[in-house]
């Protein structure tokens, strides 16, 4: 007698993981179905509109307001309140959903964890149905563990435990082990409703409830179509309407013009924006690539939060969110302290007080960081302007006005591209890729927490600077056989480093050559991580 049809229409295309069948129940895979029948045709309009509008900033080189929405910048409205496992959310801790992560994270003394489906987490089979399960492990009281070195891990009390805040990938990956009518279903939709469905009820049941971070928008009508999604899950699922809450990420330069727009299309389930720094300078990278020697950024490393334009783009955060009653929430601290050298620590340390003094005097409700023990520097940052309120969106910042051009002042930088910059661009492109295929998606490289906007920066400058001809500190113009002679040195390094067996047990030739390829091809590539994707095993 031949099995009964599934009652759904996915098909699975992966060697089967541990547990697996633990997230791919029928109803999850019915629901994921129904997401992607809805919901992809208009994602996949929206993708076509940003091409749209890349060209458009192609032609002009300029972005502005826009004009049809400017009666809803002007309006009063206010977004939903908070829930109150997100009134303080002081300091955020982000990272991947692997098991010890996990049980790190939520301990860490954080108000908030980003449990990172998108640019920290590689999206291996394993990592996208280990990090469902580690997250409803964690729910259950069900994660401790003990490591290979013998090393327990436990959780802390409930009360004790950072609120979980998802953040599943962004619009344009696709997830190529689950097709509908012959499709891949959109990342995005697998990771948000499978962690939905498992863990929705859940969660209201700890009197908490599901929490997103949206990544990589780059308009309202995007934010729209996550409400759209939003409602629809909750109708499906029988759950009160209100009770998803989503954090955007102002990490694309279209969408900086657009907060308030974002914003009221999300106002029934919109919990605030975030400034996430690293992908904002990759997305003014990518837009005004080909917009000549004002728009041409130096090292990464020299672009400090301080910089006008940067300046500009947080005040306009701050804000919009609170004139909206929306939490304002700052960027990443991405220093990894070294205990083995105390003076390189307090200097790593001073850099992450100064930059969350910083925000919280700017009005920031509150902060990331990337290692557990920044995240008492960061809390007394907080604290000092805090006190005992959960956040300042009483600072309307009403004296911030913020025109157009200032967003994209690139040339307002006194600092210029140098050799150094190039080949550190080079050497840390080369390490995030190579442990991104190895199934890595938050790297430790020279002291610094990296994820994907790491190698998103690198690549992207290093393709600018090719294009635009830039001249170096050294007298060098960047040129593609400049850059393939600082990348073959840098990979004989690591060989030479590492030796030939450790050498040959890495992915370092494929990484060297898809570093080259998306950073010196003439056809820029929009993300890196659609050709590492097809890497991945």
């Amino acid at each position: 007698m031949s099995a009964a049809a599934p009652s759904h229409p996915v098909v699975v295309d992966a060697a089967p993981v541990a547990r697996q069948d633990e997230v791919l129940t029928e109803a999850a895979l019915a629901f994921l179905a129904e997401l992607h029948r809805r919901f992809t045709p208009r994602r996949d309009e929206l993708l076509a509109a940003r091409a749209e509008r890349r060209d458009e900033i192609a032609r002009t080189s300029t972005l502005d307001f826009r004009p049809e929405t400017a009666d809803i910048r002007a309006a009063d409205w206010s977004v939903a309140p908070a829930p109150e496992a997100l009134t303080d959310r002081r300091v955020e801790i982000t990272g991947p959903t692997d098991r010890k992560m996990t049980v790190n994270a939520l301990n860490s003394g954080a108000r908030v964890w980003l449990a990172d489906f998108e640019d920290a987490s590689a999206p291996t089979w394993e990592n996208v149905i280990g990090g469902q399960l580690n997250l409803t492990d964690a729910y259950e009281r069900r994660i401790d563990f003990t490591d290979e070195r013998g090393k327990s891990y436990a959780l802390r009390p409930a009360d004790e435990l950072a609120t979980v805040v998802a953040r599943p990938r962004g619009w344009h990956l696709d997830e190529r082990h689950l097709r509908v009518d012959g499709r891949p279903v959109p990342g995005a939709l697998v990771d948000f409703g499978l962690y939905f469905l498992r863990n929705a009820r859940r969660l209201l049941d700890l009197g908490k409830g599901p929490y997103f971070y949206l990544p990589k928008t780059e308009s309202y009508r995007e934010a729209r179509l996550w409400n759209e999604v939003f409602v629809f899950a909750q109708e499906y699922c029988d759950i009160p309407q209100g009770t998803i809450r989503a954090t955007v990420l102002i990490e694309t330069i279209t969408a900086a013009y657009e907060m308030d727009e974002i914003l009221y299309e999300l106002r029934d389930h919109a919990a605030g924006l975030n400034a996430g720094r690293w992908d904002y300078l990759f997305s003014i990278v990518k837009n005004f690539r080909d917009g000549g020697p004002r728009y041409v950024l130096p090292d990464r490393n020299a672009v400090t939060m301080t910089a006008p334009f940067m300046r500009a783009y947080t005040e306009l955060l701050v804000r919009t969110c609170h004139r909206r009653g929306a939490h304002a929430i700052g960027g990443m601290a991405a220093f990894i302290p070294n205990r083995r050298d105390p003076e390189a620590n307090e200097q790593a340390l001073a850099k992450v007080r100064a930059d969350k003094d910083r925000e919280a005097a700017d009005g920031f409700d509150g902060s990331w960081v990337a290692h557990p023990d920044l995240v008492p520097v960061a809390r007394e940052s907080f604290d000092a302007v805090l006190g005992d309120r959960p956040h300042q969106k009483d600072r309307l910042r009403a004296e911030v006005r913020v025109e157009a051009a200032e967003l994209t002042a690139v040339d307002s930088l006194d600092a210029r591209p140098t050799y150094a910059g190039l080949r550190n661009a080079v050497q840390v492109g080369t390490r995030y890729i190579e442990a991104w295929l190895r199934g890595m998606g938050a790297v430790a490289i020279f002291g610094l927490m990296e994820d994907a906007a790491t190698a998103e920066i690198s690549r992207s400058q290093i393709w600018q600077w090719v294009n635009a001809g830039v001249v170096l500190d050294t007298g060098e113009t960047v040129t593609p056989e400049l850059v393939r002679r600082v990348a073959d040195e840098d990979l004989a390094a690591i060989r030479a480093e590492s030796g030939a067996e450790e050498f040959a047990a890495g992915r370092w030739e494929q990484a060297h050559d898809l570093l080259l390829k998306v950073s010196l091809d003439t056809e820029y590539v929009e993300f890196l991580t659609l050709p590492a994707y097809e890497l991945l095993e």
